[in-house]
């Protein structure tokens, strides 16, 4: 017999054996006694029929068109990390299904024995996350904030998440006991350096995982909303070119850090560009798109948790 008969004659194996497990539902013993070979052979058949794409699957149901563009993100943009959930039509910006996706994530990190430092950003997905994640003793993590936590009033931020993750998990917690922004350059570059905001800063950047919110540059901006910056400094913002920010940091739509504005009193921990940890972003809806495909394209984030709507925006 040729080479190429023996090649198609154990390829017609594997398609009987792919055919007898996946769709008639037998086991691998029993092909093991219908074709009369080992076990052994009707596993490797069974695998040979996968890797030569003998037999496909369709999923049918509403996640597979989730996967399939979570697929074609992560190719576009070189990500680490990508989920896409189905979009709410009854409420399109709604953060659940996100916020949930994140949840699973954090739980899966804190699920583990190794000793993981997780860094966490402000925002609603973020803090509804957190609020999601079970309770579990794991005192051997640590959660450490990314953003100054304190507003220009001087009231902490309603966001603020690495105490409640804390709470839920027994991990130290290094939180950000600096405003979020601080008057003047100068006095931004001098408090950064003040020895307990080192050490947090020296623990954030060995963190395994950064989970952080993208918020969008317009009249609507959560940092304004939020009370973070007056209408004056966003509107300084805007005029610089930024199109989004994240942890504060804003950025313009090729996803270059802006030059100026609060940027230079800003005292959140910049972001490393390109992201060298497991840095993923949550955000989803039409006012984010610009901020979230910038942040992609600018390498500032290598993860994203988003819905399908905003990922099909995304991709156009």
């Amino acid at each position: 017999m040729a080479a190429n008969d023996g090649d198609k004659s154990r390829l017609d194996d594997a398609a009987r054996a792919g055919w007898l497990y996946f769709i008639a539902g037998h086991t691998q013993d029993e092909i093991a006694k219908m074709l009369q070979v080992s076990r052994a052979s009707a596993q490797r058949l069974v695998s040979l029929c996968l890797a030569e794409r003998l037999i496909t699957f369709r999923l049918e149901h509403p996640i597979a068109s989730c996967m399939e563009i979570a697929a074609r993100l992560k190719d576009r943009f070189d990500l680490v990390h990508c989920d896409v959930v189905p979009t709410d039509s009854a409420a399109p910006s709604a953060a659940a299904g996100i916020a949930e996706r994140c949840a699973n994530l954090l739980e899966l990190t804190l699920r583990s024995e190794t000793p993981a430092i997780i860094a966490l950003g402000t925002g609603r997905a973020v803090r509804a996350a957190v609020e999601r994640v079970s309770p579990v003793d794991r005192p051997e993590h640590q959660i450490v904030s990314l953003v100054g936590n304190i507003l220009a009033d001087g009231s902490a931020s309603f966001f603020d998440t690495v105490g409640r993750l804390a709470d839920r998990t027994g991990a130290r917690h290094y939180p950000m006991p600096l405003p979020f922004l601080m008057e003047t350059q100068d006095e931004r570059d001098r408090m950064v350096r003040i020895d307990a905001i080192a050490k947090v800063k020296a623990v954030a950047d060995r963190s395994d995982l950064k989970l952080i919110g993208i918020g969008q540059m317009d009249q609507k901006a959560q940092m304004h909303v939020d009370g973070f910056v007056t209408r004056e400094e966003l509107t300084e913002l805007m005029r610089l070119g930024a199109v989004g920010e994240i942890t504060g940091w804003a950025y313009d739509a090729k996803g270059k850090l802006i030059e100026g504005g609060t940027n230079r009193r800003l005292t959140s921990i910049p972001p490393d560009v390109p992201a060298k940890a497991l840095t993923i972003a949550a955000a989803l809806g039409p006012a984010k798109i610009s901020a979230i495909r910038a942040a992609l394209a600018g390498r500032l984030i290598n993860g994203l948790i988003t819905d399908e709507a905003t990922a099909h925006a995304i991709l156009a």
